[in-house]
């Protein structure tokens, strides 16, 4: 065991303004939070960040991380990650203002915990006749329409749509190779534009990687409804993925979970 090490960020909402009301202030309180949610994607890039520091860059080429989020970080929280190395794993723990635990990950470099697969290309719906979300409309297996997304790391605004927080990561190699949590927003963007959604919350991450990408890069996001399910009056979803650059190199294996329709709270 290596002792543990703290890394200190400032939380920023990537998202207030997007099609995810979740991140708005006044839709977020309606479900019991005290503000926009900060995307679940820019802290799982906080958190890469750290892997990335600990385990060397070899570990986009290679690693992999499981990230559970289970309390909202709001906008300027500051967020204290801890990093605990246990053997080949990466034990990281991200709190909030007294001491609230908002997000864990477990990352490592060998024993990847996702195979490669591969998956047909399908046709996504036009943007404006998506289907709306719906426990019928998620049957387990039920093929999603191929997301295409070029690369343009050099564009701020490109950026913050992928919910990546460029001034917490000043590192210029993330102007010409994609941050993990540039990738990992792909995931999100396949569920919108599969399906019209009303607010709801990034759950957890269990993703492994197989290569990087590069600015200019067309990135392929292929994948199929893996599960659907209810707890504690949420409804969930998850996405099983893979992306590959067009000329067919692979990148990424992700399975994804999403509260989908979050439960409201009443009075």
């Amino acid at each position: 065991m290596i002792a543990a090490k703290m890394t200190r960020v400032r939380a920023h909402n990537t998202a207030p303004n997007s099609e995810n009301k979740i991140h708005d202030d006044a839709v977020a309180a309606g479900y019991g939070f005290s503000g926009g949610l900060v995307p679940g994607v820019t802290v799982y890039g906080y958190l890469a960040s750290v892997a990335l520091r600990e385990l060397t860059p070899q570990w986009m080429l290679a690693g992999s991380m499981h990230v559970r989020f289970q309390a909202p970080f709001y906008e300027a929280d500051e967020i204290c990650i801890d990093t605990e190395r246990i053997g080949a794993d990466l034990r990281l723990l991200a709190e909030r203002e007294a001491g609230v635990v908002c997000a864990t990950g477990l990352a490592r470099i060998p024993e990847p915990m996702l195979e490669w697969a591969d998956f047909d290309e399908a046709p996504l719906p036009p943007f404006d006749s998506r289907p709306g979300a719906a426990w019928d409309m998620f049957v387990p297996s039920k093929p999603l329409g191929t997301l295409h997304d070029r690369l343009d790391l050099a564009d701020f605004d490109y950026l913050e749509r992928h919910c990546f927080d460029s001034a917490a990561e000043p590192d210029p190699l993330y102007r010409t190779t994609a941050h993990p949590a540039v990738l990992l927003a792909m995931a999100n963007l396949i569920l919108a534009n599969n399906y019209r959604l009303g607010p709801w919350i990034h759950a957890s991450s269990e993703l492994t990687h197989f290569g990087t990408a590069n600015h200019g890069d067309e990135v392929c996001v292929r994948g199929r409804i893996e599960n659907r399910f209810e707890r504690k009056g949420h409804e969930f979803v998850v996405l099983d993925l893979a992306m590959t650059k067009s000329t067919g190199e692979h990148l990424l294996r992700v399975r994804h979970t999403a509260i989908y329709r979050p439960k409201m709270v009443s009075g």
